[in-house]
């Protein structure tokens, strides 16, 4: 039969005593629940008679029946107490966490991962994430250099180099880390333009702001490591947004016409500088070729000097053809001044050349060849004997 089963007499496997309820209670039923009170006293009997106590059966009186009790109730507190110090003097962390045990509220060591144990009631210890990395985020509206309004966004992570350091020195340490993020962002925002803040100069921004946060940090021995501090967004406010594009539009078309006249600049000033260059090379080319005929002229003339001095007549004859040949060759018409009278002579020689039968060289390219000039200066001289005759013949008739 099961210690349970109900109506069970004399079953030594009842643990609330129940062999001989069946038989007192009216009706001679085992379904009456037992009785609590009992059940707690032979309870208390059994747990004193393991700890040497008295037995708190009918043959005690009833003083010793309540010290039995009292002594029962004392063991058992004394017994949980015991199992909860033990329980409480256990603790465990897993490998991204370190404790920092304080020993009667002063700090007492640092324990690694793993199971670890602490005095009960003395100790505490403040589990520390070290190798987690942790976000915060900043958003403010914020004054530039150029006083101007932005709103920035600001997100910066962190992990935790000393957790002695970030668990006792600083009272709230993200609350810290937050407002030092802001004064660090302000102090960089009020130094520099809109500008740079929206264009090329966000990257430089959070450089700057991660090394002045993490100063602050480090004054305020707060036991954390900025790992990147990254500048989400910045943009004018909304208020003033469309007033803010018609700005930017407006130095966009500066910056295109500042580069359309850099463009033209460089394309007109090299060729203006290269127009400069030959014209200095043209006119040291000048400056040359003038003073090199000039010597080659003044040569000459030492050379037709030397052989003036030895025949004058002929040299003057042959200088006096020379000079009338080369007048000859730029022009097509000569007037003669006769000695002893008074009129003026006039030749014709583009007439004259037509008269006078050319070289086939001549004919060919325009030009008269040295043959022609020789030709056409006596024909002139002819001519000009001729017309001096007769000027002589009609004077001495009219005498």
């Amino acid at each position: 039969m099961a210690w349970n089963e109900p109506g069970g007499k004399g079953n030594p496997n009842d643990p609330w005593g129940n062999n001989n309820r069946g038989n007192n209670n009216r009706g001679g039923g085992g379904n009456q629940p037992p009785d609590l009170d009992e059940a707690l006293k032979q309870l208390l009997d059994k747990l004193n008679g393991m700890f040497g106590g008295k037995g708190g059966g009918n043959s005690g009186s009833g003083n010793d029946n309540g010290g039995g009790g009292i002594a029962g109730m004392l063991t058992i507190g004394a017994a949980i107490v015991l199992v909860l110090g033990v329980f409480n003097s256990i603790y465990t962390l897993d490998e991204t966490e370190r404790g920092v045990v304080l020993r009667l509220g002063e700090y007492h060591d640092t324990t690694g991962p793993g199971l670890n144990f602490k005095v009960p009631l003395v100790d505490e210890v403040i589990p520390v994430n070290t190798t987690g990395v942790r976000e915060i985020e900043v958003k403010e509206r914020m004054l530039t250099e150029d006083e101007n309004i932005v709103e920035i966004e600001l997100s910066v992570q962190y992990r935790v180099s000393d957790p002695v350091a970030y668990a006792l020195r600083v009272e709230g340490p993200e609350r810290t880390l937050v407002a030092a993020a802001e004064s660090a962002l302000r102090h960089e925002v009020g130094s520099t333009e809109m500008d740079q803040i929206l264009t090329v100069g966000r990257n430089l921004l959070a450089d700057n702001v991660q090394l002045r946060l993490q100063n602050y940090l480090d004054v305020y021995q707060t036991g954390m490591v900025i790992s990147t501090a990254n500048i989400k967004d910045a943009r004018p406010p909304s208020q003033v947004k469309d007033a803010f594009d018609d700005v930017q539009k407006a130095k966009q078309d500066k910056d295109r016409f500042t580069n359309e006249a850099e463009a033209y600049a460089n394309s007109v000033v090299p060729e203006a500088r290269g127009r400069a260059q030959r014209e200095l090379e043209e006119a040291s080319a000048y400056k040359d070729r003038v003073i090199a005929r000039a010597e080659g002229e003044a040569a000459r003339f030492n050379d037709l000097l030397v052989e003036y001095k030895k025949a004058p007549d002929v040299m003057r004859e042959r200088m006096y053809i020379d000079a009338v040949s080369a007048v000859y060759t730029q022009t097509n018409k000569v007037m003669v001044d006769v000695d002893g009278g008074n009129n003026m002579m006039y030749l014709p020689l583009d007439q004259i050349m037509k008269n006078m039968p050319t070289t086939s060289g001549s004919a060919d390219n325009g030009r008269l060849t040295d043959d022609d000039v020789s030709r056409l200066t006596d024909r002139v001289l002819e001519e000009v004997r001729s017309r001096q005759t007769s000027s002589t013949t009609t004077r001495r008739e009219g005498r």
